[in-house]
């Protein structure tokens, strides 16, 4: 049985446990108040093995950004967290926190009408709480942000845009588009997705406002020779995403940009992430510059 099938058995017998104490470490579930939103904004935080039994070490921590129609309990019901635990247990992966806040459709940026400022809530109010109330590490060296599809290209698009806020990206199947496509106000109507992409973007989508915040763009001129960075996606990706990818892979590297990107096959759903979280987990320990996991 592979990985991803390993995963979406995990998820059957241990996903929506959230908060139950494993062997590897624990989950917990609670929430950030918003004066920005006016809401509490739910979160999940996955913190390794040593973090209750090392009281005074401070950590790294991964911001890891959920897809759309997804919410904070990604990693849980995904089967994630059942991976992180088996890197943990085979001494690949060291300790760091994980941290999933729930960001409904927002694609993790100020929606075109200034009604939902999601990314202010993110940058000003949700970092610095949780970072208060966990045992982390100061400094961007120890700070990553990572996604998948809508979360993929909030993590990028935050990295790029604030790189002296991030040392590390990572993304699975990013919700990468160059170009978007004539869309009118029917079509938005009559297409679910388009009127989740209008509550953000406008109705029918702005197309200056969508290439101001596209990851894609930004990248062109983004100061981004101190990030580390990686990206994947899967060449059957059903809504073209693997263009996206390979259109970032070119912009970097014709900007001499390390990173480290790959192709696999595959669709745009869990098995595919599944089966590809692993490897974004060990970049980021690696860019963490932690060492193997002992214990």
């Amino acid at each position: 049985m592979n990985r991803a099938a390993l995963a979406i058995a995990a998820c059957l017998v241990f996903g929506f446990f959230a908060g139950t104490v494993h062997a590897a470490g624990r989950a917990e579930c609670q929430s950030v108040p918003s004066a920005i939103l006016g809401r509490a904004v739910p979160y999940c935080i996955l913190l390794p093995p040593s973090y209750d039994e090392q009281k005074a070490r401070k950590y790294p921590i991964l911001y890891f950004l959920h897809g759309l129609g997804d919410n904070e309990q990604m990693l849980l019901h995904s089967g994630g967290w059942n991976l992180v635990e088996d890197l943990w247990e085979q001494h690949k992966l060291s300790d760091f926190l994980i941290v999933t806040p729930a960001a409904d459709a927002s694609f993790y940026i100020n929606s075109r009408d200034g009604h939902q400022r999601y990314e202010n809530f993110f940058l000003q109010e949700f970092m610095h709480a949780i970072e208060r109330r966990y045992r982390t590490e100061s400094g961007r060296a120890t700070r990553g942000v990572a996604g998948f599809s809508m979360g993929g290209y909030g993590a990028l698009r935050l990295a790029f845009l604030h790189p002296e806020l991030f040392g590390s990206v990572s993304a699975h199947s990013a919700a990468l588009i160059e170009n978007l496509p004539a869309i009118t106000v029917a079509d938005g109507d009559q297409n679910p997705r388009m009127r989740l992409l209008g509550d953000v973007f406008g109705s029918p989508p702005d197309r200056a406002f969508w290439d101001r915040n596209n990851p894609l763009r930004i990248a062109r001129t983004a100061k981004l020779s101190d990030l580390k960075i990686y990206f994947d996606c899967g060449s059957e990706d059903r809504y073209g995403f693997y263009a996206g990818a390979e259109r970032l892979d070119k912009t970097l590297t014709s900007r001499h940009i390390p990173h480290e990107f790959h192709m696999y096959p595959g669709g745009h759903d869990w098995s595919y992430f599944a089966e590809h979280l692993p490897e974004s987990l060990e970049f980021e320990s690696r860019a963490f510059g932690l060492p193997s996991a002992t214990r």
